[in-house]
């Protein structure tokens, strides 16, 4: 594994710097200069009618929006762009489990610290984003506050309930009790139980208070026993008890799994249903129970960024706080099923009342509110967790999905690409 770094150079410290001179923070400029800008994500926000929408608001801005094919290429990408100081879009979006390795350069980022948008989010999704001086450097989008996904047709072929409140009460319990129904499935069934190790794995380490980085900065992911014995844990589960299909997440034969019925169950956050339905077109049975191993968990959740090197960081300071406010954001749910973080959202009927047509009309918007009213806490993620995570990653995938190394080889492998960050 490589650790990219990029070079910083010193900031003149004006928040004006390089943009177009307009101060207007409305974003509602008619009649002005007809500008573009430029909104980059990953994976599915549901953003697409609502861009239409703004610019339908905004006579004189148009919007591009650039959706990066995954979350590891959009990170790379902004990496280089501020390193270079050149090519980063209006608006970037930044995931949680690299949120903290950009907080360390606050100086490539507006501060979106206003007082239109205080006691908009959850506390701690604004907190994970607030420098310790009070810069805020992004403003919430979504959550991941986790459920399972089943296909209920291959339930019923295996002889396990269907009903979604009857797979929530066979799967309460632990990750043990999960891999253990996913025994009695594959006993009776050709599909495997879950897609792979590395995507079951997100849900088992989220789980985990402190697992990769103490706060002092030290790395104590290769020592850390909690680590390694979940580590343990779900590559036995995954290959000697064969309930993975071994499908690496994200890529082309994982894709190909939905429509292949490789697997039966997979976790979901909120912004997973939209990925889950585009890959499984055509295919019916899939549903959502409201429960998750080991109580509560969230996986992902993101933020919209103003790179300070924009021409028009006020433009894209207001479409920010727009896209973010919480009627956008049960737009977006609607639209992707990606779960708000707004404290008004939360509260919103229209998202309680929700329904998916796709997941059998399960009532998706009670369900994950249920499921972000058990987490219980948000796990400390320092600033080398993505890289540390991506090297776990590749650890279990070289088990689950290459077959090229047992679990201690591999394990040794991951210790020293932790040791080669330094």
């Amino acid at each position: 594994m490589t650790a990219m770094t990029f070079t910083l150079a010193a900031c003149g410290g004006g928040d004006d710097e390089g943009s177009n001179g307009d101060d207007s923070t409305s974003g509602n400029a008619d009649g002005g200069e007809q500008i573009t800008l430029t909104v980059a994500t990953f994976n599915e926000f549901g953003y697409e009618d609502l861009l239409d929408e703004y610019e339908s608001l905004h006579d004189n801005i148009t919007v591009e929006h650039v959706k990066a094919d995954t979350a590891d290429n959009a990170r790379d990408a902004l990496r280089n762009s501020l390193g270079a100081d050149s090519g980063a879009a209006d608006i970037e979006a930044i995931e949680i489990d690299w949120l903290v390795e950009f907080m360390q350069y606050p100086d490539k980022f507006e501060d979106l610290a206003d007082s239109s948008v205080e006691g908009r989010w959850q506390d701690w999704k604004a907190d994970a984003a607030t420098t310790d001086d009070g810069q805020l450097i992004g403003y919430g989008t979504d959550n991941g506050p986790q459920a399972i996904c089943y296909r209920a047709d291959l339930f019923e072929e295996a002889g396990l309930p269907t009903d979604r409140e009857e797979v929530a009460t066979l799967l309460e319990g632990d990750w043990q009790h999960y891999f253990d129904v996913g025994k009695d499935f594959v006993a009776s069934s050709d599909a495997a139980w879950f897609d792979s190790a590395n995507a079951t794995w997100q849900g088992m380490i989220n789980q985990v208070e402190v697992a990769y980085q103490d706060e002092s900065g030290e790395i104590i992911a290769t020592t850390n026993p909690e680590v390694k014995a979940l580590y343990d844990q779900v590559l036995a589960a995954a290959v000697d008890d064969e309930l993975s299909a071994g499908l690496g997440q994200w890529s082309p034969d994982w894709s190909n799994g939905f429509q292949q019925s490789s697997f039966a169950t997979m976790l979901c956050p909120g912004w997973m249903l939209g990925i889950v339905e585009g890959n499984a077109e055509g295919i019916e049975g899939w549903d959502v129970a409201n429960v998750f191993p080991g109580g509560g968990g969230n996986w992902g959740g993101s933020y919209l960024t103003v790179p300070a090197q924009g021409d028009h960081v006020e433009e894209a300071k207001a479409l920010a706080n727009w896209l973010t406010a919480p009627e956008q954001q049960i737009k977006a749910f609607e639209a992707k099923g990606t779960f708000p973080s707004q404290v008004e959202a939360l509260e919103s009927e229209t998202l309680l009342q929700s329904t998916n047509a796709f997941f059998n009309d399960a009532p998706t918007g009670q369900i994950f509110v249920d499921r972000a009213n058990a987490v219980t806490f948000q796990p400390f993620k320092g600033p080398d967790y993505f890289s540390i995570n991506t090297a776990l990653q590749d650890a279990l995938t070289r088990v689950d999905v290459d077959g090229t190394d047992d679990p201690q080889s591999s394990w040794d492998k991951f210790v020293a690409d932790v040791e080669a960050l330094g």
